[in-house]
């Protein structure tokens, strides 16, 4: 019996975030093997189902739009209240999110609402010989790679950390059916509301999403020295991160920390300047594809888990790194 896979899609102010793509494409590969389908839900305020066709391109064969007033701003009683009949009625096999701070909020609720079982930020899925997910998480700050199978024949439900899978090609021939239902929410159980957005107006991609991210440790030695990491993110296209150390010495705005208690972040490129590697730093940035440490102790944790590693005051290094792209990318 064929196995239908439905994803959550996550917009912000109308425009999809890369996590959507990534998890819509994962369930594509999925479905093929299953031989069932790809929904996807798209929820939103009103307008919102104009971007629903363009999730046809990268594998959904389906789109589910919810659109209300209520939903405009993320809320996790409103998002849940109108997903989880649709989920209900739709009973899919396999239901997919974004490990994102958005995504694992909805999730948790979802699978209690559902009865399903979840497993969290996840970095590989694959399936058993049923057709059962199988979730690959990291577990032990990253220590161990653990496989999550479940039990019984109730709703599978995971999340994928962002910027892990691979979004595929999209296929601008590729179709999906657009299908509106309708949202009924009761206000009454709307137990929390957006009062106000404070926007980032740094222009930066969020360091969830960001490909190439510098970031900046108790090696620092202030505020004003990141200015420096700065330089360097501009000529990377890059986004700034911190390590906790230099976020609790008020270095940095905490929506900035990677780590265990910050933010989990997958960049094709990370560049860790002036930190040490806590186990609890590594835990937030280890599964980067390539990571670079500067820094001048060469005993320093961070070495074990880089890929390229420079032995030196990040005060010479990083600045003549920036002079020296800058002159690469002048050719």
């Amino acid at each position: 019996m064929a196995k239908d896979i439905w994803t959550i899609a996550e917009q912000r102010n109308g425009d999809i975030r890369k996590v959507t793509f990534e998890v819509i494409s994962e369930a594509r590969r999925l479905a093929d093997r299953t031989g069932g389908q790809v929904t996807s839900v798209l929820a939103g305020g009103p307008g919102i189902g104009e971007k629903a066709a363009g999730l046809g391109a990268y594998g959904a064969d389906r789109v589910i739009v919810l659109e209300d007033d209520k939903l405009a701003a993320y809320t996790t009683d409103a998002y849940c209240g109108a997903i989880v009949p649709v989920a209900k009625e739709g009973a899919p096999a396999i239901l997919l999110l974004g490990a994102s701070a958005q995504g694992k909020d909805l999730s948790a609720r979802l699978a209690a609402a559902l009865d399903a079982g979840l497993a969290m930020d996840c970095v590989g899925f694959d399936l058993d010989d049923g057709g059962n997910l199988v979730a690959t998480r990291p577990i032990f700050a990253g220590k161990v790679m653990a496989e999550v199978g479940y039990q019984g024949e109730g709703l599978q439900m995971a999340t994928a950390r962002p910027n892990v899978l691979t979004p595929a090609p999209p296929d601008e021939s590729r179709k999906a059916e657009v299908e509106t239902k309708p949202v009924s929410l009761d206000a009454a159980s709307l137990k929390t509301e957006v009062v106000e957005v404070l926007a980032d107006e740094t222009g930066k991609v969020d360091l969830t999403e960001a490909e190439i991210i510098v970031s900046g440790g108790r090696g620092m030695k202030s505020g004003e020295n990141f200015a420096i990491l700065e330089a360097l993110a501009d000529v990377l296209g890059a986004t700034v991160g911190a390590s906790r150390s230099a976020v609790d010495a008020g270095w940095r705005h905490h929506g900035d920390q990677v780590g265990q208690t910050g933010k989990v972040v997958t960049p094709n490129l990370y560049i860790a300047c002036g930190i040490s590697g806590s186990i609890q730093h590594l835990a937030g940035m280890a599964s980067s594809k390539v990571i670079v440490a500067i820094n001048k102790d060469p005993d320093a944790p961070i070495f074990q888990k880089s890929d390229y590693g420079v032995v030196g005051d990040l005060f010479d290094y990083v600045p003549a790194l920036t002079e020296e792209i800058k002159k690469i990318k002048a050719e």
